[in-house]
């Protein structure tokens, strides 16, 4: 503001006031815009959500009397201090506690464009105003102001707690399979034992077999691969192979249907999706189809539904999906698709190619662009020094990231400070840097 009153002084070529006196009149420029921009939301909000923006100000079971239980004084909080707190790790009670918070903010019922005209540090500077200031403070200032602060940190708080339901869907889409992997791992691992040589012994056996196709098994095999070989490559295999797999699966579905299907319907159904590539419609339309379906208890889908598995279902999911009905027609398994969508689901969310309504972190990507990136697209890859070709730019940046290793790969073991350690399967670990001395000032003696 000040090197804007000096550029105007510039072009009226006038003499610029004392600093003290360029002061007065920013503050005061400042103070009537604030003044204004206050004005304007508090004549565009009706009397109705006046008043529900100000109940958040009193405590859950207190009355219409702003004084009646001052949350100060009394013992119960404010319905904004219910608001102000982050979420938890993930679980199911987290998952209701952040859903409460989201439907009592949309309960409020804000004009969706309220602040269509308002700059982004408008909005940030009503939100820290709410944040520092106790309820009880925030009572005693003026309708305008007060009402205006409130309603933005609503509208921001509402995207923020948009962004955390989404981070909690996909961490816990991310928990199913994570746990499931550690579980079977343990299970299959401790009594597996790797057998070295493989391509040797089958060598061996075959030669021993040949030699002596009529022979007896323990006779003539058991002498060249012991008979606990034997067992240690079937155990091998069953831990490598499909067995592994077919486990993983079952023990995935199980904590799925057993525990987190309480939360991912009810997580789904307080989120609006959308996608504006036609290429990841399967993936829509496998959402909408779990929605519809959520509350029923139906084991498969019926013949009549179409259900899109390409875009969906991937690999380890693509057997056990199918199953036979009675009549011997396949069928889709309701619960086991659940999860392959939910797989995909996360995988677009994380990449934004499926995005959410009323969110902040994981908006509608276009929003990001400027207004005419499509006329002048060339024009903001050059000055990105971006190639237009997306092949060149994924080209482009894996040669980046190879030689980036590579320098990291030779200089690992040159380096005294980084040490790769038997924790978790290869920490990386840095030694601390030695201390900094001591600034020059003075120290207070204790």
């Amino acid at each position: 503001m000040i090197e804007r009153l000096e550029a105007r002084c510039r072009e009226l070529a006038i003499e610029p006031p004392t600093p003290d006196r360029v002061e007065r009149i920013v503050r005061t420029a400042l103070r009537a815009h604030e003044d204004r921009f206050h004005a304007d939301v508090y004549e565009r909000l009706s009397p109705t959500m006046r008043d529900r923006l100000d109940a958040l100000l009193r405590t859950e079971k207190a009355g219409g009397d702003d004084d009646a239980q001052d949350d100060a004084a009394g013992s119960a909080p404010a319905v904004l201090l219910t608001l102000r707190g982050s979420p938890s790790r993930p679980s199911l009670a987290s998952m209701q506690n952040e859903l409460a918070k989201l439907n009592l903010i949309r309960g409020i019922d804000l004009p969706s464009k309220l602040f269509d005209r308002a700059s982004p540090r408008d909005l940030e500077r009503c939100r820290r105003r709410v944040l520092v200031e106790a309820p009880h403070e925030l009572r005693r200032h003026p309708d305008a102001a007060r009402i205006t602060w409130l309603a933005a940190f609503i509208y921001l708080r509402a995207r923020s707690l948009t962004d955390d339901m989404v981070d909690l869907l996909i961490e816990t889409i991310h928990q199913i399979g994570a746990r499931a992997e550690r579980k079977v791992e343990r299970e299959l691992l401790d009594d597996l034992k790797r057998v070295t040589g493989k391509q040797n012994l089958l060598f061996e056996l075959a030669d021993a077999t040949l030699a002596k196709p009529d022979g007896v098994v323990r006779d003539v095999v058991f002498p060249v691969v012991g008979e606990q070989t034997l067992r240690d490559l079937v155990k091998e295999w069953k831990a490598t192979g499909p067995t592994y797999r077919v486990t993983l699966r079952t023990v995935i579905r199980n904590s799925y249907q057993g525990h987190y299907r309480r939360m991912v319907p009810t997580l789904l159904a307080a989120l609006e999706f959308r996608s504006n590539n036609d290429r990841h419609r399967p993936v829509m339309q496998a959402l909408d189809l779990v929605k519809r379906f959520a509350d029923t208890k139906v084991h498969t889908f019926p013949a009549e539904e179409d259900v899109p598995l390409d875009g969906v279902v991937r690999g380890l999911w693509r057997d056990a999906v199918m199953e036979k009905d009675a009549a011997g027609r396949d069928r889709i398994n309701r619960v086991t698709y659940e999860i392959a969508a939910l797989e995909a689901l996360r995988e677009r969310l994380r990449c934004k190619e499926i995005w959410v309504v009323g969110a902040n972190r994981y908006r509608n990507p276009d929003d990001d662009l400027p207004a005419d990136f499509d006329e002048n697209r060339a024009d903001y890859y050059q000055a990105l020094n971006l190639p237009l070709d997306a092949d060149r730019f994924i080209a482009d940046l894996q040669a980046e990231m190879r030689e980036a290793l590579s320098i990291f790969d030779a200089g690992l073991k040159k380096n005294p400070y980084v040490r790769i350690g038997p924790k978790g399967g290869g920490w990386i670990t840095l030694t601390p840097l030695d201390a900094q001395p001591d600034p020059p000032n003075p120290i207070r003696p204790t």
